[in-house]
């Protein structure tokens, strides 16, 4: 196990610095849109808060973590802080999967078609497109937590923005919950999964859907995307780890134990193996810490694109 306290240090420094927790260039993180064929105008705006366009780069990052957890060579992890951003970018381009970037970037791009094609208003200015800011909160940095979303709501809100489309569980509850109690400004906040109105074919398939805990847990959005399918002739096979009883996939500790959050995503897929059907989740650290532990496993998005005309 890495120590916490040296973790949530490089990551807030990152924060500070380049207002993402990875030190990473901004633009390469919003290049998804290019070929999305979304405007920019619209009042309400797609907000990704950079979630799936940062997983490649959690996973590259995870896998090198792993070498060195319970070494000697941990301590070293301390410095990490002291190395140039420009320097952190490009290392971490260098060993991000280009065939990761692009599988997250053609999710991103499914839910734009999706909202496309259930008449949605919206449009996307990555220049506003900001990451939330919800690590810092979950790691307990609450002070860097509130300069870090003061500033992206501010940011928002100087704009004009009012209205805000989210697309995974970590930035909806950012911005949903945490931004009115920590920085007084409020947003209209829903998922795309919300606002998706699309009509159902002949489908018979069955899914097993993983509920993500801020889904699950704290938003009790769970039946959302359950009546969405089921509405699109797609059964959801019943599992009693669900809705607010969900079980954890194990990526909130993948930062501190790569070694204990595989452990806790190895639990989370026999459950849901256990249940025989093809397993879907709504989450981009879900999908990538089951895809680890072992499971096939789509996002809603890819399920939903499916119907969208």
């Amino acid at each position: 196990m890495f120590s916490p306290q040296t973790i949530i240090e490089i990551l807030a420094d990152n924060v500070r610095k380049t207002r993402n927790p990875f030190g990473l260039n901004k633009s390469g993180l919003s290049g998804w849109a290019k070929n999305s064929n979304v405007s920019r105008e619209g009042e309400t705006l797609l907000f990704t808060g950079l979630m799936y366009q940062l997983v490649p780069y959690i996973k590259a990052t995870t896998r090198y973590l792993e070498q060195y957890e319970d070494s000697p060579k941990a301590d070293y992890l301390r410095y990490g802080k002291l190395v140039p951003k420009p320097l952190v970018n490009l290392g971490l381009n260098l060993i991000s999967s280009k065939k990761d970037k692009k599988d997250f970037n053609t999710i991103l791009r499914n839910i734009v078609k999706i909202l496309q094609s259930s008449g949605v208003s919206f449009g996307y200015q990555p220049e506003l497109d900001e990451y939330s800011g919800v690590l810092l909160y979950d790691m307990g940095d609450q002070a860097g937590f509130v300069e870090h979303a003061t500033y992206v709501a501010n940011k928002l809100q100087d704009a004009g923005i009012r209205k805000l489309i989210t697309v995974d569980p970590h930035t909806t509850y950012a911005v949903k919950v945490l931004y009115p109690k920590y920085t007084g400004i409020t947003f209209e906040v829903q998922t795309y999964f919300e606002l998706a109105r699309l009509k159902g074919g002949d489908s018979t398939s069955e899914i097993t859907l993983h509920d993500p805990c801020f889904y699950g847990r704290y938003l009790e959005l769970t039946d959302g995307p359950k009546n969405l399918l089921t509405g699109l002739g797609v059964n959801c096979k019943p599992i009693n780890t669900s809705g607010t009883f969900t079980t954890c996939c194990g990526g909130p500790a993948e930062s501190i134990s790569p070694k204990l959050a595989e452990e806790v995503g190895r639990r989370r897929v026999a459950e849901l193996k256990a249940t025989g059907g093809p397993m879907v989740t709504m989450c981009p650290i879900c999908l990538a810490n089951l895809q680890k532990a072992g499971a096939e496993v789509e996002d809603l998005a890819s399920v939903l694109v499916q119907f969208a005309s």
